[in-house]
């Protein structure tokens, strides 16, 4: 029994401080690349440099300007030295190891140009291949196949009209089932659902808790959302608690009137913190001022419990403590789409409600039959232990990987069961330097700084696999 009851097993989570030294010559190399920078702009304003990046043209100079100088500046000074860190082209499956595109810039990042080369085999730790479900051959390859000589490539219409198939019945009874919820609906693209789905349920006089790690897509979904929004301190049960103890006691601004409703916003596993969720301490506060929780599953499902069912399974606990569950099968079942999870009559008010259940267009039958037939075999409907296997092998592969780093004496953030493992840089220089040495041994990584972390935490982010093999994670 771990803290006060609530926990089954150890919740164990580090977050190494920044050493001060660390932490002084990272603001300084930050200001050594302004500095350099601001002298760069001036050498560009008189011509002496060439500037290549977006800027006004004369006739527009008394208009409403379409860039922000100053918001552009870390973009053309310091995001351009290491750009070739991104949006490396891949031209293969995503799966334990992929094949990338060579491609070398003449004018310091600004442009780059194809080799025709192809390196191989590069070891990839920057999918969300959680369980290996991205692969070219075997049973969801073959069953996609097939469906797509049934069904085609797309429906060419939305759930409501002409593009409800029986295969989307079966996906949805499928995931409720599998998640064990009274209710699903299930749609073709996940980013934002939030937003899309729960726009009619939260309006003015509604009041959202949002950690203040969530992603981007949560994020701007509860800002659209017209909700009054207010940020609790990551994973820190102490200050949600004292939001949830002041929106009850105040209500709502000038007015004082109740809120209509009180939403708690958080995620199973944060990605870029490699963080899980305080889960039963967040429902036990949830019951306790008698508000919702919403859950985003994203990177939670199919890579955590015993049986990949989520956090919720991770923690034992039951899924009818959680009102709303979202999740995405971009990640671990190798598809893409999302869906929304809940009592029975959320999912009916939300098909006939939410804008994207009426308008948006249907998965495509193939995406629907590689979520089916991923999720059966780690149900083990398939008739084989393949799918349990894989996720004992992604938990395995997680503690391993995360041992190894922290004897090797690397910072390393983030839950010890979390398949996302970051590994802290701190320097701007090292950002690109370590995706660059990286990619000269084949082993592909993400680099991560500033602005998507804090400006001294700049961080290299593995994300495992089960496909990963022991020799490929030794090598790396």
């Amino acid at each position: 029994v771990h803290n006060g009851g609530l926990y089954k097993r150890p919740f164990n989570e580090a977050f190494e401080e920044t050493p001060m030294l660390v932490a002084v010559l990272t603001y300084v190399g930050y200001g050594v690349l302004t500095l350099f920078g601001y002298l760069r702009d001036f050498m560009r304003q008189w011509k002496i440099e060439k500037c290549q990046h977006a800027t006004e043209r004369e006739e527009q100079k008394d208009f409403v300007p379409l860039y922000q100088d100053f918001e552009n500046f870390y973009n053309r000074n310091l995001y351009m030295r290491i750009r070739d860190s991104w949006n490396r082209p891949i031209c293969s499956v995503p799966g334990a190891k992929v094949d990338m595109m060579e491609r070398v810039s003449h004018d310091y990042n600004w442009t780059f140009t194809y080799t025709g080369r192809v390196i191989k085999g590069i070891i990839n730790m920057g999918s969300y291949n959680y369980l290996g479900f991205a692969q070219k051959a075997g049973t969801c390859q073959e069953a996609a196949a097939k469906v797509l000589s049934q069904y085609g490539a797309g429906v060419c219409s939305t759930r409501q009209e002409m593009g409800n198939l029986d295969k989307h019945e079966e996906l949805e009874k499928l995931v409720a089932r599998f998640l064990e919820l009274e209710g699903i609906i299930c749609l073709a693209v996940k980013h934002n659902l939030f937003h899309i789905f729960l726009f009619p349920l939260l309006i003015q006089g509604c009041l959202i808790l949002s950690d203040e790690l969530n992603h981007a897509s949560l994020v701007l979904g509860a800002r659209l959302s017209g909700a009054t929004i207010r940020i609790f301190k990551h994973n820190n049960m102490q200050s949600l608690e004292k939001l949830l103890k002041d929106a009850i006691v105040h209500g709502q601004p000038r007015t004082r009137r109740p809120w209509k409703k009180i939403l708690i916003l958080v995620e199973g596993i944060y990605s870029m913190e490699g963080s899980i969720v305080r889960l039963p301490e967040v429902i036990a506060l949830k019951k306790k001022y008698k508000s919702y929780l919403y859950l985003d599953e994203a990177h939670s499902i199919g890579a955590l419990g015993p049986s990949g069912r989520g956090v919720v399974e991770y923690f034992g606990l039951s899924p009818e403590d959680v009102d709303v569950m979202m999740g995405t099968f971009t990640k671990s079942f190798g598809a893409a789409g999302g869906y929304i999870g809940g009592k029975k009559e959320l999912i009916d008010y939300l098909r006939t409600s939410s804008h994207s259940a009426v308008y948006a267009t249907s998965m495509s039958p193939p995406v629907v039959e590689q979520i089916v037939t991923s999720m059966k075999c780690i149900m083990g409907e398939d008739g084989t232990t393949v799918g349990k296997a894989r996720v004992q092998q992604l938990a395995e592969n997680t503690r391993y990987f995360r041992r190894r780093l922290k004897e090797m004496g690397f910072i390393i953030y983030g839950n010890e069961d979390s398949p996302v493992v970051p590994l802290m840089l701190y320097m701007p220089a090292k950002i690109g330097a370590f995706g660059r040495e990286m990619l000269k041994r084949n082993i592909g990584v993400v680099v991560v700084g500033f602005p998507a972390t804090p400006i001294i935490e700049s961080r290299a982010r593995f994300c495992l696999s089960a496909a990963h093999t022991k020799e490929m994670l030794d090598t790396v």
